[in-house]
C-alpha cells in the first residue's frame, strides 16, 4: 500500500499529510487557504526491474477510484430507487411506499423528504433553513397523513411564552384544583415554523422535550407520545426581530437541511398540481392513503438501531466528528452527540435502501446535515463570508475512507 505524501505549504510552510488517493490533485491549505498541487510520490519508470516495485503503481491507481465517488457524494442525500444492492425489505418497501405517497401532493425537494424520514425513523429532529413559501408546512401535513400521527404547528414569535408551547396548570372554578392543560407540543409530527423569532426562554422550553421526551411542569412529568418529530424552519435571509438559536437548542436537533427553490420542470408541476383552488384538506383526505402507524413507526425505528456498522466506519465516523475540534479554520467542534446522530443515520439510510450494514456513502452523505449547525466558524472567516460547508467539505476530504 502506497504510503501517505507528506509536504508543506509553500505560503505558510504548515505541514500537511494527506492519504495516497489525493497524489497528483490539488487541495487548500487549512492555514491559509492556499490552493497546493500535491506532489505525486510515484517511482520514476528508470532501470527498475524488480517484479513488487513494478507492481506498486496498481496499487496506488486503486486508491483513488475508491474514495473519489464516496467523496463526490458530501452533503447529497439520495437514495436509488431502482438499485438492486438491498434486499426487498419491510423497511425499504415502507421507505418506497411513503415517498411515493408523498409525492402525489408535494413535488421534488429530495433532501428534505428523505432527510426528514431518516430522522423521523432514527428518532432525531429537523431543522430546515429556507425561505418562506417552499411548502414545509404542507409537507409535514402530508407525511402526518400518511403515517397515521398527530399534526401540530407552532408560530414562534418574539412574545411567545414557554407555556404556550407546553400548556400549564389552569385553576378550575368547579373542582376548585389546578388542572394542567396540555400545549400544541403534545403531538407526533410538530411543526415549529420559524422559531429563531422567539427569545430563549422559549427555546428552552424545548430542552427537556427534544432530549428527553417529556414536559414537567410545576414538578409533574408527562410524557410524550411516541414517535415525536419536531421540524423547525428558520428564514434564512430575513434578520430583523430574529434571535439567533442557542448551541444547546441547534445541538438537540439531528440535522440541518437546506431546502433551495424547485428546479424548472418541479415548479411547473407544483403550478399545475395546485392552482385549482381545491381545498387542502380534502387534497389530504381523498387522494392519499395512511399507510403506517405510530407503532409501526415505532417498530421500524428498533430495527434500524440493528443495522450493523463495522469497527472502520466506527472509526471514521470518530476521527470526522474529532477534526471538527482540531481543524484550524473551526471555531468551536461538534459534540460526542453529533457522532451518535451520523452513526444512526447511516444505519437509517442503509435500511432504506435494503442493506443490513451501513457503508461509508451512507456517512458521507449525512456528514454536512449532521455536523453544519454544530461547528463555528473562526471569527476572520465568518467577517469574510466563508461557507461553513465549504470547509467542512475541505475537511472530510483529508479523512482516509475506509473500505468496508
Amino acid at each position: 500500500m502506497a504510503s501517505s505524501p507528506t509536504f508543506s505549504c509553500p505560503t505558510c510552510s504548515q505541514v500537511l499529510s494527506l492519504p495516497a488517493g489525493f497524489q497528483g490533485s490539488q487541495v487548500q491549505c487549512p492555514k491559509c487557504q492556499t490552493n497546493i498541487q500535491v506532489p505525486s510520490t510515484q517511482p520514476a519508470a528508470a532501470p527498475v526491474v524488480a517484479p513488487t516495485l513494478v507492481q506498486q503503481p496498481v496499487v496506488q491507481q486503486t486508491a483513488a477510484p475508491v474514495n473519489a465517488p464516496v467523496l463526490d457524494a458530501i452533503g447529497k442525500i439520495s437514495i436509488d430507487m431502482e438499485s438492486t444492492r438491498g434486499s426487498d425489505t419491510e423497511t425499504r418497501k415502507l421507505f418506497q411506499a411513503v415517498t411515493k405517497e408523498v409525492g402525489k401532493i408535494f413535488v421534488g425537494q429530495d433532501e428534505l423528504v428523505i432527510g426528514s424520514l431518516v430522522a423521523l425513523f432514527s428518532g432525531g429532529h429537523v431543522l430546515i433553513e429556507s425561505v418562506p413559501g417552499l411548502g414545509k408546512t404542507l409537507f409535514v401535513r402530508t407525511l402526518g397523513h400518511i403515517l397515521g400521527c398527530d399534526f401540530g404547528r407552532i408560530q414562534f414569535t418574539a412574545d411567545l411564552m414557554p407555556s404556550d408551547i407546553t400548556g400549564a396548570p389552569i385553576f378550575n372554578m368547579k373542582t376548585q384544583e389546578f388542572t394542567f392543560y396540555p400545549g400544541p407540543v403534545f403531538t407526533q409530527l410538530l411543526l415549529a415554523d420559524e422559531i429563531n423569532r422567539s427569545p430563549a426562554k422559549t427555546h428552552a422550553a424545548l430542552l427537556e422535550i427534544m432530549q428527553e421526551r417529556r414536559v414537567t411542569v410545576d414538578g409533574e412529568t408527562y410524557p410524550m407520545e411516541a414517535p415525536f418529530l419536531v421540524i423547525a424552519t428558520q428564514n434564512p435571509i430575513e434578520s430583523e426581530g430574529t434571535y439567533n438559536l442557542p448551541e444547546a437548542q441547534l445541538d438537540r436537533f439531528m440535522f440541518k437541511l437546506m431546502v433551495d427553490y424547485p428546479t424548472e420542470t418541479q415548479e411547473a408541476n407544483i403550478l399545475k398540481m395546485h392552482s385549482e383552488q381545491i381545498d387542502i384538506n380534502s387534497r389530504l383526505s381523498n387522494e392519499l392513503e395512511t399507510i403506517a402507524s405510530p407503532e409501526q413507526i415505532v417498530a421500524v425505528t428498533k430495527e434500524t438501531g440493528k443495522v450493523l456498522v463495522e469497527p472502520a466506519l466506527v472509526d471514521y465516523i470518530n476521527k470526522v466528528v474529532r477534526l471538527t475540534r482540531t481543524w484550524p479554520q473551526l471555531y468551536m467542534g461538534a459534540s460526542p452527540r453529533a457522532g451518535l446522530a451520523l452513526m444512526q443515520g447511516a444505519r437509517t439510510l442503509a435500511a432504506f435502501q435494503g442493506r443490513q450494514y451501513a457503508i461509508p456513502d451512507d456517512v458521507v452523505q449525512l456528514a454536512l446535515p449532521t455536523l453544519r449547525h454544530r461547528v463555528l466558524l473562526a471569527p476572520e472567516l465568518e467577517v469574510e463570508g466563508q461557507s461553513v460547508d465549504t470547509i467542512l467539505r475541505d475537511m472530510i476530504r483529508t479523512v482516509e475512507v475506509p473500505r468496508v
